[in-house]
């Protein structure tokens, strides 16, 4: 996501989540704990525009995406979602999905690593969004359900069809979208659905010091890792060797090239940049 995307001044305050920053490393927290952190469309908007800014800043070089209290995120509020959207023309629905999937795009076009902590429902909406982040750290009591055919709409909500059968194949996205069937941690970390599974309630914590590695590292070799990782899922071999060719050319004519070599030179650890 490119930094010269907007003017406006930062948001100083968000309304439907909760944002922290420590040194690199922000954790931005769905906050409806009373509902399981249902999503609002301001819930959608603020998770769409947070990212955008803290794309922009560039001060950020890790996220932690986590939920308040008993689960993760229970997908979009039944209430004030569907509730709403009954009542919706096709406009209005068009501009609304369109607003989710941005949510999605924005996960996965930030220059910087994204951690899901799981634990509790991630369901429907809730699912994606733990799918959409490069790593997802949960606990043993999390389980991950796709309910978008549960309630009589496709399973490829938000991406969900692209981005699922990427990661645990094709077989098990299937079944995970079609019969919309919780799978708890242990299949989902058998699958490859999440990364790493942590004890009970160390999913918060392990997710920070996993993001707090990353924003320790070269940032800026990560930023375009993650950035070929989802530019080349759909190219063909001779086309993702030549952009690897050409980011590696610009990375070898980076700071942090040079001082990875000057480090193990001098026998010590190098002292990233971002450049």
């Amino acid at each position: 996501m490119s930094p010269f995307t907007g003017s406006a001044q930062p948001t100083e305050k968000w309304h439907h989540l909760r944002l922290t920053r420590d040194d690199g490393v922000a954790t931005v927290t769905l906050a409806r704990p009373e509902k399981l952190n249902a999503l609002t469309f301001g819930a959608y908007a603020d998770l769409r525009d947070l990212l955008a800014e803290l794309s922009r800043e560039r001060s950020v070089r890790a996220l932690v995406l986590g939920g308040e209290g008993r689960g993760f995120c229970s997908g979009g509020d039944v209430d004030e979602i569907i509730g709403a959207t009954l009542s919706m023309d096709t406009a209005e629905l068009l501009d609304f999905n369109r607003m989710t999937g941005q949510v999605v795009r924005a996960i996965r076009e930030c220059p910087f690593p994204v951690v899901a902590a799981v634990h509790g429902v991630a369901a429907g909406a809730g699912a994606v969004l733990a799918l959409a982040a490069d790593f997802r750290v949960a606990d043993p009591s999390a389980r991950f359900a796709f309910l978008f055919t549960r309630v009589g709409l496709s399973g490829g909500d938000m991406g969900a069809a692209y981005l699922l059968p990427r990661t645990v194949g094709l077989g098990h996205a299937t079944r995970l979208l079609m019969l919309g069937e919780p799978v708890r941690a242990p299949e989902a970390e058998r699958i490859g659905l999440v990364s790493e599974l942590a004890d009970e309630g160390q999913a918060p914590a392990r997710a920070t010091a996993l993001a707090r590695r990353l924003a320790d590292g070269p940032s800026l070799a990560l930023a375009q890792t993650k950035a070929l990782l989802t530019a080349e899922l759909d190219m063909p071999l001779a086309a993702a060797v030549e952009m690897d060719a050409a980011t590696q050319a610009l990375l070898m004519n980076g700071r942090d090239y040079a001082e990875f070599h000057a480090a193990f030179a001098e026998k010590r650890p190098p002292r990233w940049e971002g450049r």
